[in-house]
């Protein structure tokens, strides 16, 4: 599994507001960011693979919704996530 309950702890510990804040906008594109990252590998090594493509477009999806919302409401905290995740190349 690529994302583990321990990595999944991790990512809330350093983006959320507490150990237990997993609805915060920062943790879920962290964690949406994770995703990402490991479905594109596995698209790397199987690029036939159309089910997990369509989920990746889905989370790519999600995630460029929640960037959105965060960018209006708080544009630096946007912007220090943008650099601290590497998002924009």
């Amino acid at each position: 599994m690529y994302l583990t309950a321990e990595k999944k702890a991790e990512i809330i510990k350093k983006f959320g507001k507490s150990a237990n804040d997993s609805g915060s906008t920062k943790c879920q594109i962290a964690i949406f960011t994770e995703r990402i990252n490991a479905l594109t590998e596995k698209m790397k090594e199987n690029h036939k693979d159309f089910v997990t493509q369509r989920a990746l477009l889905k989370l790519v999806g999600k995630r460029r919704n929640l960037l959105t919302y965060l960018k209006d409401h708080d544009i630096e905290e946007y912007r220090s996530l943008i650099k601290e995740l590497n998002i924009r190349k």
